[in-house]
């Protein structure tokens, strides 16, 4: 299966045209959003604010770490230049990754999925399992077990785990803390230094943890995971706007028709999804298109939402 076989050549141009505007905006939206966060606690500091905070801070750090896995495919921006410095400097360096280490090791994903050489198998080839092991890895990631040996494994170089692969190291490590020391010097001109603080809380807990479901969303108990097409060996998960704020920014979520085809800027591929849908294209794999994140769960530890009603 090609992509060919569904859509034209002029269709495919059309869906894998960039553009520095569209690049831009993201950026400025993700950026714009962590401000949000930021200013909320600040105005209204309590408890609720604070646990908020840090939780819409791991989705928007994931967000970043899209935006620099969109560079490392150099689909962020049409100019290049503009993927090399920005896509870096405000999309991994804040997140501690490196576009150019995972550009280079996910496209062996993308080359080898659907085989037992999938870099990534390691991450969702298990699924599903039961409700309590599952449980054990959610306790993990929010109370920083997951984040704190993430960032030992880092800056001992031997990767950022939430976005890299083991064994990949960090090479722009000294960026990154450049990065986050820039965050902290802006949040002190403005009297604020604390809230970094938030910042830090939310790289070693939501973030994990938006990570994780994320991840196994996108691979976790599939139709067929040692099948080359992304059909079978891949999931779509339809969100709502809370799943997209906080667990699926910048339409990570369609996941098949970024494997169909990666070229795809991710501000196009909810329309290639509609475009898709229309031609039959998911027809034959039924599972493929899961209706929200809850459902996805449900099939990845069948027994999860069971195990909580017997607990209540």
């Amino acid at each position: 299966m090609k992509a060919s076989d569904y859509l034209s050549r002029d269709e495919v141009k059309h869906y894998t045209r960039r553009s520095d505007a569209v690049g831009l905006w993201l950026i400025f939206k993700s950026w714009l959003g962590i401000v949000a966060v930021f200013a909320m606690v600040a105005l209204w500091t309590n408890p609720l604010t604070i646990a908020l905070a840090i939780l819409l801070l791991g989705g928007r750090q994931l967000g970043l770490s899209i935006l620099m896995h969109e560079a490392g495919h150099k689909t962020l921006f049409k100019t290049q230049k503009l993927n090399e410095v920005l896509g870096q400097w405000l999309g991994a360096y804040p997140v501690l990754g490196d576009c150019d280490a995972y550009g280079a090791s996910h496209r062996e994903h993308h080359r080898l999925a659907g085989t037992d050489q999938d870099p990534d198998l390691p991450n969702y080839r298990k699924y599903p399992i039961a409700a309590d092991s599952f449980r054990r890895k959610l306790l993990r990631d929010v109370t920083g077990q997951t984040g704190v040996r993430q960032l030992t494994s880092l800056l001992s170089g031997a990767g950022n785990r939430i976005m890299m692969r083991s064994g990949e190291g960090n090479s722009a490590l000294r960026q990154g803390l450049i990065a986050n020391a820039a965050l902290l010097a802006v949040l002190w001109l403005c009297g604020a230094t604390w809230l970094y603080l938030l910042w830090v809380a939310a790289y070693l807990t939501s973030y994990p943890l938006v990570a994780r479901i994320r991840q196994v969303a996108e691979h976790g108990n599939v139709t067929a995971l040692y099948e080359m097409d992304p059909r079978g060996n891949t999931r779509t998960t339809r969100a709502n706007w809370l799943e997209r704020l906080i667990l699926c920014p910048n339409n990570v979520n369609f996941h098949i028709e970024h494997h169909l085809l990666p070229s795809v800027p991710l501000w196009q591929l909810e329309n290639l999804h509609k475009e898709l849908s229309a031609r039959g294209f998911y027809e034959d794999y039924p599972d493929a298109v899961a209706d929200g994140y809850w459902s996805v769960i449900k099939r990845v530890v069948p027994d999860f939402d069971r195990s909580a009603t017997a607990a209540a």
